[in-house]
């Protein structure tokens, strides 16, 4: 655009002796009206040097002059590639040259290139000596220029530049044509394999895939070397873990083959309900139909071991997340969930570990309802399929053992009858219902009734077993035995690589240590304080945060507090179920799980505060390195839940219960080895009269008594009445029992056979 600044190469020129711009003389009838300078025009005209120089000689003082000259350009083969352009120029020249004033016209045709717009600012100066002939020539030039208009247009590619002539001397539109070459390409038409290649990406870099993937991650490394001999060896120890890698052997095997007898395990032969006779993990089943072999079900255990471990940490995020904390708040929660100090104590617990599923159940409750802890409820957020996700979750997670999910089930229980309440408190003090539906109101009733049926569906076979094995109630002294100390707070298991050796002194003092080392953290204790005076949640959250805390804390202390009185006393007095807990110190799950959430939102207000400094600053720096210290929470969580977790090798089978048929018994028998008895049985699943529990039935003590002396007669006839077909005595256990002597006496009289297989010895009865 010509400003008429000096300087700027675009200088308007004007004629020697004119004080002013006269305007322009109309166009003669059937001459070409000029196209009106634009942008589009001005940025798409060239001009060559020879046109420059011929406009000049013709007297041309003004830019249209130069610019009408292309035509001689093109002559010479200069400006091939200006001609196709040529017709706009060309009539502005005309129309210049009609004009008897010789005055400077606004529309002259512009350059597009550094050199052309140094030969126009050369030539725009007056030349007097040739200014006395330009009159003279006027006729030969205008001639001259339609002729070059002329030859432009029919070399015009797009033939669409040639000007129509109105009164006010405005310009025809250009087609499209022309600036088809400047035109951004056209979007490719997506394919198929384009969009869901497009899917794909969007899904693995989604918020909840990369916190699956993470949660799953560090999962591996916190719980390695689990996964580096995982058919060989356990974690902590090979005991209990033997048991429950039995339990979901059989879970699978049974409902695969004839799940009427699942309750009517291989073990403990012959009682019945014997699978209730421990926390059942049934809720793993799906994964106990894939593999078969004590070695398949030690890799089964292994592979759960750690997805329990990514659940915790995956469900804790989803709940801090869903109660409004930020990301890196959330992960803050979900790590120190997991990987609380004393949570390593209970490596051995499978059915403890795999906590997960509430928090996570909790998450999707809350948001199925529309509710969190920041913005409160939001109607517009409710949903129905989150509600019955939830309560499916709820349910499953009940599925995996009572000991932690007996007090989870009252929790939901509370948390109903509270919320039911506190509606219909508001509605009675504003006068009007929040909106609820009718559909949130059957989702809620369907997924209750599912979670009330599955818990009462799992509890007849236990209320079965305390029916005919009343040995197997737990009381108030056995409660006693396993309730921490208050100093049982702030002391670590031994297996914590930060904290273990220092507390080896503290734990010393405590009566079961494995069950009454309960530090969640220092760094989480650290966090949650500081939560309670600096937090995005609201400050009676916080409070009621707190009171949870303490309330737990004090429950799990169980008869240490106050002799229990007011707490877990009337709990395992008139609570249906609360009896078979006889572990207080594991109510410590839900205090960890509140102070991880008072320490996301410590952690989220301290992540907000550094996002608006960073945003305060022009440039943000240190932006970058502020917001990098927003993850030494999450550094200094992780580090404190390393472990030093043992992974001992299990023993290995033996080659005589690979082919042995049952029922049968495996001497010697004790509450450890017949643990172990169970982890081979998963060859074929035999019936065994061998089996470990949280208690002894008294006819497996019986068997235990009786075998003492086998093989003689009496030991012999017990084992016929009881159905026992075949005894299989390890050598490798004998030493220092009663079988060292008797190993090799002949049995011929006692009318049984006996074979040497391997390490073994195998009697026939």
């Amino acid at each position: 655009m010509t400003t008429g600044q000096p300087g700027t190469g675009s200088a308007r020129p004007t004629p020697t002796g004119d004080t002013h711009i006269r305007p322009a003389t109309p166009p003669a009838t059937g001459t070409p009206t000029p196209v009106v300078r634009t942008a589009g025009t001005a940025s798409n005209t060239a001009t060559s040097d020879a046109a420059s120089n011929a406009g000049s000689k013709d007297g041309g003082t003004d830019a249209g002059a130069k610019d009408g000259g292309t035509d001689a350009g093109a002559k010479d083969g200069k400006a091939d590639a200006a001609s196709s352009m040529a017709s706009a120029p060309s009539d502005a020249v005309a129309e210049n040259n009609t004009a008897k004033d010789n005055d400077v016209r606004a529309d002259a045709a512009p350059d597009t290139s550094a050199n052309a717009a140094t030969a126009t600012d050369g030539a725009s100066k007056p030349d007097p000596a040739k200014g006395e002939t330009a009159k003279g020539k006027t006729a030969k030039s205008e001639t001259a220029t339609e002729d070059a208009a002329k030859d432009s247009s029919e070399k015009d590619d797009s033939g669409k530049s040639e000007a129509a002539g109105d009164g006010d001397g405005e310009g025809k539109p250009v087609g499209p044509e022309r600036w088809d070459a400047f035109a951004s390409a056209p979007e490719p038409v997506a394919t198929r394999r384009s969009r869901a290649a497009r899917a794909v990406g969007r899904f693995l870099i989604h918020e909840w895939t990369l916190a699956t993937l993470g949660a799953l991650a560090l999962a591996v490394l916190m719980t390695w070397p689990t996964l580096r001999y995982p058919r060989y060896t356990l974690p902590q120890d090979y005991w209990d873990p033997s048991l429950q890698a039995w339990q979901m052997a059989w879970s699978g095997h049974i409902l695969l083959t004839d799940p009427s007898h699942l309750w009517q395990s291989n073990t403990f032969f012959p009682e019945l309900w014997s699978f209730a006779f421990s926390d059942t993990l049934l809720g793993y089943a799906p994964a106990g139909m894939l593999g078969s072999g004590p070695e398949d079900a030690v890799l089964r255990y292994n592979i759960m071991f750690v997805l329990a471990h990514a659940l915790a940490t995956l469900g804790a995020y989803a709940l801090a997340r869903q109660l409004g904390s930020g990301r890196i708040g959330a992960a803050v929660a979900g790590v120190a969930y997991t990987y609380a100090p004393w949570l390593l104590a209970q490596a051995g617990h499978l059915h403890v570990l795999s906590n997960g599923g509430i928090p996570l159940a909790l998450a999707m409750l809350a948001r199925g309802h529309g509710w969190s802890l920041r913005q409160g409820y939001r109607p517009e957020r409710r949903h129905d399929g989150w509600v019955y996700a939830g309560w499916l979750v709820a349910a499953w997670q009940l599925t995996l053992g009572f000991g932690i999910g007996l007090p989870f089930a009252y929790f939901l229980a509370g948390a109903v009858v509270v919320a039911a309440v506190l509606f219909y408190a508001r509605r009675l003090r504003i006068g009007q219902a929040l909106p609820f539906g009718r559909r949130l109101f059957v989702a809620d009733l369907v997924g209750g009734v599912l979670f009330a049926g599955v818990g009462l569906l799992m509890a007849i076979p236990f209320f079965k077993v305390t029916e005919l094995h009343p040995n197997a109630e737990r009381t108030v002294a056995d409660i006693s035995i396993f309730s921490p100390p208050a100093s049982g707070f702030v002391t670590a298991p031994a297996e914590s690589r930060i904290w273990g050796g220092l507390h080896e002194g503290a734990r010393a003092a405590l009566p079961w240590h494995p069950e009454m080392t309960l530090l969640p953290g220092f760094v989480l204790y650290a966090l949650a304080a500081g939560g309670l005076f600096f937090s995005v949640w609201r400050l009676r959250h916080r409070l009621l945060l707190l009171a949870g805390v303490l309330v737990t804390m004090a429950f799990a202390m169980g008869t240490r507090f106050f002799d229990g009185t007011f707490t877990y006393i009337p709990l395992f007095e008139h609570a249906p179920g609360w009896s078979a807990l006889r572990t207080p110190g594991r109510l410590m799950l839900w205090t960890t799980l509140l102070l991880a959430l008072l320490a996301a939102g410590a952690v989220t207000a301290l992540t907000d505060r550094v996002r608006e400094l960073a945003a305060q600053r022009i440039p943000s720096w240190p932006g970058p390195w502020l917001r990098l210290a927003t993850l030494l929470p999450l550094l200094l969580v992780t580090i404190e839940g390393l472990n030093t977790t043992p992974h001992p090798v299990v023993p290995t089978q033996p080659a005589a219960l690979r082919t042995a048929e049952g029922p049968l018994l495996v001497l010697p028998s004790n509450q450890s080895l017949d643990q172990h008895v169970m982890l081979w049985s998963t060859s074929g699943f035999p019936d065994v009269v061998n089996g470990g529990s949280g208690f002894t039935p008294r006819q497996l003590d019986d068997v235990r008594r009786v075998s003492q002396s086998f093989p003689d007669q009496t030991s012999v006839d017990y084992l016929r009445t009881l159905g026992v077909r075949t005894v299989v005595l390890l050598r490798g256990q004998v030493p220092g029992t009663p079988w060292e002597i008797t190993i090799d006496t002949p049995v011929e009289s006692l009318g049984i056979t006996r074979q040497e297989i391997g390490d073994a010895v195998v009697y026939r009865l």
